[in-house]
């Protein structure tokens, strides 16, 4: 069934048509492994300055494609990580990883070499659970399919059971495993195995969180043809992606089938059902979506504000507005004002203002109450027809229902007066605007400036810029000409327009007339003067907010705040954003920090889609959602546009492949990678260093490496930053070895290697604890007489002493002092912090007085790390001369110091001079009290002075300083140690009450004392004190309180003891059950030795041989034959080995119970494992074949065994010819002597020829 299935190999994930791009051909090859750190630049010469910079400019020359591939090839053998290594892993290596999860479930399948449909079944059930875990999910989930194809692979004609076909495919699913999961679902339809609509609704969410609308869509249309019904967040996931995508027939289609199904109302909470509407309308399918809203509205769902907008919309685009006025009364919606205006606005530009004004009046029939700005569209509408005595009329109208009329509404009248050539009454107009309470603004001079301009009247035109002056409307200065400004604020050249006088006799040029009866006239371009003119006056009657908008977006003056705000007046004003505003007010509002909420609602109201935008557009909107965390609504913008092939940004590209980095999808990032390559993705370098440190933090090395060979290739002038950028985040992220394999193959091709390299690889080395290649690498650095920095020197001389390599250490040091002689006194600490730590105190203080000599002054530090090592060799003499210098000179005392201190006094037994130092201590205050007395306590404990004790526990109550927790765990198992356990048991319950808790060492010590004088009933109520704060039992507190139960005969309070600790969770990770495995087996409970084992297995802990041991003898002594063959086996797999007790038990127990067969299997076994089968194990098998007159296998034995050391004795050989004598079953071929002899022969016999004489 599912075997052309199997053979396929895993698809890519989203980015589409990646798998054509062409493998590329890689320079380097692959040789033998290389010993990275014998070879690592062992012939080649530092590099110096002038080199350096030549091979700088050389490096954009080479060629570095391949190099990823290659290091990974020679590094991938000298991987230190632990990981388990699944290349092609086997039945029992999925085995393996599952019992670390639920071993008792695996534990069956050991020995079974061909799993049968049950089979499967039963592992599956065994694992349905969820781990908790995430990663231990995937891992189960992954060996459970690997076992689900393995049994499919092994035999042609399996067929899984239609129930392990359900689980594996809901299991699938929960992991991500999409793809694995639909393959499976479509094997599985063909023989009629029907899966539930749970696990295709899973799929689908899970296909529209990777992305693929192909494949959602295709499980959709899968569930319906098998009359399955999604589930409601199925549905909702696919309706949204769909929305995203403005898929106006799917989303229609999947949201008349959720409806059908009885999810519509559920659906339209979340506002799917008005985007769903919205769709259609913007797609002008206007009927579909009316229908549907009334199909709806007998289901009880009422339109929103947002559905009834959307359609009003949909029939205003369609000029349809008779439809609209039936719709409204059909739905019995009285439109509110947005979208009164917004028709109205509609039908003046489309029909003219009468018969707008005509739909308003209707629209107030029905409910609809037009405000001061629906009045005001009629009347710039009214001025632009020309129909001026109409927009009075409005503004009449306005008055008369107590609104008070915007300043767009006093433009456009301004407006229409001047076209009118009515200027006179533009006074009247301006009076109205003061007697309302309306102040002119910039909009309103221009008008008035305009009007006056086209009606020569250049006297009243310098009034008004008076008066504009004085309201400081704008700024003049007594020099400029009031004229002058006037034409500037129309947009005009004032050098352009010129008025002269008219001195012909007969006027022939003068236009008008001054005060003074002179002729003047204009000097310009009359008719781009008076486009100017109407150009200002018609664009007053209707505000043009699509230009104010653009014109604000391009002024950095303006703030966010203003254009927003401008954006909702152009809402009551009817109008909408067309889509160059849109593109570029977004664009804007994406390059400043600006929430991106409010990006979103402003996307949300447009009436285009948003992938019409221009590219650039699209590219900040994925840049800023993905900073701002909407990745969802990113990667669809982003999708969309590779699908279109428009041009993708670098930075658009980073922000993807952080996001995929972030989420952790490999897979993704992968072929997000490939694209960017194929997009010429030249990422800047700052981008690219930070996504390497995020791939080598996510331990993805293989990625990471991929990506540095891009950034080589596509940043050639910074080769060399980007390799040492990168050398440094692999040593810092514990890939020291990979680093090495790095610089082998830069080596071969560049120079451009100095110092740093050797100093990260050292670094990276002693962070992961691997001295060796560290002294090596410092070896090359020595022999090329290269210092390292500082930090890295001193690094290098303590673990060189620490290795009691000092004579290489001292050479460092030298090394270092001659390139940097600043370093002196670093340099000689690390090395007498070494000799002290070493034991060298002779040498220390050698190093110490030659500091002296050179006048440098130690610091404390110094004074405390000879204090230290003289503690270590107990010369108390020299540390009270070093102490009384540091007093002397008021050096600090440090922690360390002070301990080893007090450690010596005590030993010794100077406990007063121990006192004496703490007083001391205390005085000069540099430490911390509770410090002082709980070290000074411990020791005295140590020492067994608990009378000393006594008296610094009552100091302490008597300063009123409180017991902290390192000082009552130092008392509790202090007073244990002196067997005052009645003392321990009083501070203990002390620091329980007050809210403090012991350590784990305290409460095991206490557990162990209490169980040893045969207090259970304290053990017990300490460990029910335990319990109920949810503290972990650790196994010395769990087998002392067990075995106390079991030495009284308790056995059914110790399992049940046992099992709390398992339901509470208070097992540790480290649990050792092996002592309490062997004592429940000597008590016949091996169901709960089996618990014990399988909990040990599944808290990775390694349970002893000995454990097993145990188990398999139990089950062999009680006849559980089949049990104990499955515990020895799994023994076997988990290499351990069994002891030879076990080996006896297991084979005498199979032949005693006719399994000679199985018996001599472990025999084979047992040899094979290098073990020697015992005299009893070979006689038990030879025996049961013997009473069984099975000759061929006692004879193949009896020879094994004389191989193994072991001689038949007398009655086994006189058995066997017994046997043979009454065998009728005779060899033809061959006589009873010639047998005889032969297999007297086999066993070492030497028989004499016949004619041989005796003698």
């Amino acid at each position: 069934m599912l075997q052309s299935f199997f053979t396929l190999q895993s698809r890519n994930s989203q980015f589409k048509k990646l798998h054509c791009i062409p493998v590329q051909y890689f320079q380097f090859t692959t040789k033998q492994p290389i010993s990275f750190t014998n070879t690592l630049l062992e012939n080649r010469q530092p590099t110096t300055s002038s080199e350096t910079n030549h091979t700088l400019r050389d490096l954009s020359s080479l060629n570095f494609a391949g190099i990823a591939k290659t290091v990974i090839s020679n590094c991938s053998h000298k991987r230190t990580d632990k990981g388990e290594n699944f290349t092609n892993p086997s039945f029992k290596d999925y085995l393996l990883r599952l019992s670390a999860i639920s071993p008792g479930t695996i534990r069956r399948f050991w020995r079974i070499s061909e799993l049968k449909p049950q089979d499967v079944l039963e592992i599956l059930q065994g694992f349905e659970f969820d781990a908790g875990k995430y990663e231990i999910e995937v891992k189960k989930i992954e060996s459970l399919w690997g076992i689900f194809k393995w049994a499919s692979e092994e035999n042609r004609g399996f067929e899984h059971l239609p129930q392990s076909c359900k689980i594996m495919a809901s299991m699938l699913v929960r992991v991500g495993l999409f793809w694995e999961a639909d393959c499976l679902l479509s094997s599985s339809e063909s023989p009629g195995i029907l899966l539930d609509g749970e696990i295709f609704s899973c799929l689908i969410e899970g296909y529209v969180g990777d992305f693929d609308l192909d494949s959602a869509v295709s499980i959709y249309e899968r569930m319906r043809r098998l009359s399955l019904v999604p589930s409601l967040s199925s549905y909702r996931a696919l309706l949204r992606y769909l929305i995203e995508l403005n898929e106006t027939q799917l989303a229609f289609r999947v949201f008349v089938d959720a409806f059908e199904m009885g999810m519509g109302m559920s659906i339209k909470e979340e506002g799917i059902f008005q985007n769903v509407i919205r769709l259609l309308c913007v797609d002008g399918k206007v009927q579909e979506a009316r229908d549907f809203v009334k199909k709806v509205a007998t289901f009880g769902i009422e339109p929103s504000s947002s559905v009834i907008n959307a359609i009003s919309r949909g029939y205003c685009k369609k000029k349809d507005y008779d439809d609209l006025v039936s719709f409204f009364a059909e739905v019995r919606f009285a439109p509110d004002v947005l979208i009164g205006n917004e028709i109205l606005f509609s039908l003046c530009r489309n029909f003219g203002v009468e018969k707008a004004s005509s739909y308003m009046h209707k629209l107030e029939q029905m409910g609809f109450c037009p405000d001061e700005r629906t009045l005001g569209i009629l009347i710039g509408w009214g001025c632009r027809e020309g129909k001026l005595r109409n927009s009075f009329i409005y503004f009449l109208e306005i008055l008369s229902r107590g609104l008070k009329p915007h300043l767009y509404s006093y433009n456009a009248l301004l407006s229409g007066i001047f076209k009118a050539g009515m200027w006179r009454h533009s006074h009247d107009i301006l009076h109205e605007m003061n007697d309302r309470g309306v102040t002119p603004d910039m909009s309103t001079l221009r008008v008035i400036i305009a009007g006056f301009c086209k009606e020569r009247q250049f006297d009243e035109m310098k009034a008004v810029v008076g008066d504009m002056a004085e309201r400081g409307l704008i700024e003049t200065s007594l020099s400029e000409d009031p004229l002058n400004k006037a034409f500037v604020l129309l947009g005009l050249n004032p050098l352009d327009v010129k008025i002269r006088r008219d001195n012909d006799k007969g006027f022939s040029k003068a236009e008008f007339f001054d005060s003074l009866g002179n002729g003047l006239y204009l000097d310009t371009n009359l008719e781009e003067y008076e486009k100017t003119m109407t150009k200002v006056l018609d664009g007053a009657m209707i505000p043009d907010f699509n230009s104010f908008i653009l014109e604000n977006c391009g002024s950095r003056g303006k703030s966010n705040t203003s254009i927003l705000m401008m954006i909702d007046e152009m809402a009551r004003w009817g109008q909408e954003l067309c889509l160059h505003v849109s593109s570029n007010l977004v664009k804007r509002l994406c390059a400043d920090p600006f929430s991106i909420k409010t990006v979103d609602n402003l996307l949300e109201k447009m009436i285009q889609s948003v992938y019409q935008f221009e590219e650039k557009t699209l590219n900040k909107l994925v840049q800023t959602y993905s900073k701002n965390g909407f990745n969802f609504r990113a990667r669809i913008i982003f999708d969309v546009m590779v699908q279109r092939h428009q041009i993708i940004e670098n930075k658009t590209f980073t922000t993807q492949l952080m996001y995929l980095c972030n989420k952790g999808d490999v897979r993704g990032l992968r072929d997000c990678l490939l694209l960017a390559r194929q997009y010429n993705w030249t990422p800047k370098f700052k981008d690219g260093i930070v996504l390497l440190d995020c791939l080598c933090q996510n331990k993805w090395l293989n990625e990471a490496l991929e990506l540095f060979e891009t950034l080589l290739i596509v940043r050639p002038q910074m080769i060399s930053d980007t390799f040492y950028a990168f050398l440094e985040k692999l040593c810092v992220e514990g890939f020291t070895t990979t680093a090495c394999g790095l610089v082998e193959q830069f080596s071969n091709q560049t120079n451009i290697l100095d110092q740093t390299v050797y100093c990260n690889l050292i670094s990276g080395f002693c962070k992961e604890k691997r001295f060796e290649e560290a002294f090596k690498v410092c070896d090359t650095i020595l022999a090329k007489n290269l210092s390292p920095p500082l930090d890295v020197t001193v690094l290098l001389i303590t673990q060189l002493c620490r290795s009691n390599n000092f004579e290489k250490a001292l050479a460092l040091k030298n090394v270092c002092l001659k390139h940097q002689p600043s370093s002196f006194v670093s340099v000689h600490f690390a090395v007498m912090s070494g000799f002290c730590q070493s034991g060298k105190i002779e040498e220390a203080t050698r190093l110490f007085k030659e500091m002296l000599l050179m006048k440098l002054v130690p610091d404390a530090e110094a004074y405390n790390m000879l204090v230290q090592a003289y503690c270590r060799v107990n010369n108390l003499e020299k540390i009270m001369e070093l102490l009384g210098v540091m007093i002397r000179k008021e050096l600090s005392i440090s922690i360390p110091s002070y301990r080893n201190l007090v450690c010596l006094m005590c030993t010794k037994g100077k406990f007063p001079l121990a006192l004496s130092l703490k007083e001391l201590l205390l005085a000069e205050r540099n430490l911390p009290d509770s410090v002082l007395y709980n070290i000074l306590i411990f020791y005295l404990f140590m020492a067994h002075n608990t009378v000393l004790v006594d008296a610094l526990i009552e100091e302490l109550q008597k300063k009123g300083l409180q017991f902290d927790e390192v000082t009552y765990n130092f008392v509790v198992q202090g007073f244990l140690r002196s067997k005052d356990i009645l003392s321990s048991l009083q501070y203990l319950t002390a620091m329980i009450e007050g809210d403090l808790r012991p350590s784990n060492r305290s409460l095991r010590e206490v557990i162990r004392c209490l169980c040893g004088n045969g207090e259970l009933g304290k053990t017990l109520k300490l460990s029910q004190e335990m319990e109920l704060r949810g503290w972990i039992h650790c196994s010395t507190i769990q087998n002392n309180i067990v075995e106390a139960l079991l030495t009284r005969g308790k056995l059914s309070e110790a399992i049940d003891f046992l099992d709390r600790m398992m339901i509470k969770g208070l097992i540790p990770d480290n649990i050792k059950y092996d002592y309490l495995i062997k004592r429940f087996c000597q008590h016949g409970r091996l169901d709960k030795a089996m618990d014990l084992l399988n909990t040990m297995l599944e808290k990775g802990s390694a349970p002893d041989s000995s454990s097993f041991d145990h188990i398999i003898q139990g089950f062999s002594n009680c006849r559980n034959l089949d049990m104990a063959l499955d515990f020895h086996t799994e023994m076997i797999y988990r290499n351990l080995t069994p002891s030879t007790t076990t080996w006896n038990i297991l084979v005498c127990r199979l032949s005693e119970n006719g399994q000679a067969v199985e018996a001599e299997k472990l025999l084979y076994s047992m040899i094979q494992l290098g073990e020697t089968p015992s005299k009893e194990m070979f006689c038990s098998v030879i025996d049961k074949y013997r009473s069984e007159r099975n000759i061929s296998k006692v004879s193949e034995l009896l020879k094994m065994m004389q191989e193994n050391g072991h001689a038949p004795d007398f009655d086994t050989h006189w058995s066997l010819i017994s046997n043979l004598s009454n065998n009728n079953e005779k060899d033809e071929s061959r006589n009873a002597q010639g047998f005889l002899s032969s297999l007297l022969s086999d066993f070492g016999f030497a028989l004499k020829k016949p004619n041989t004489k005796m003698g």
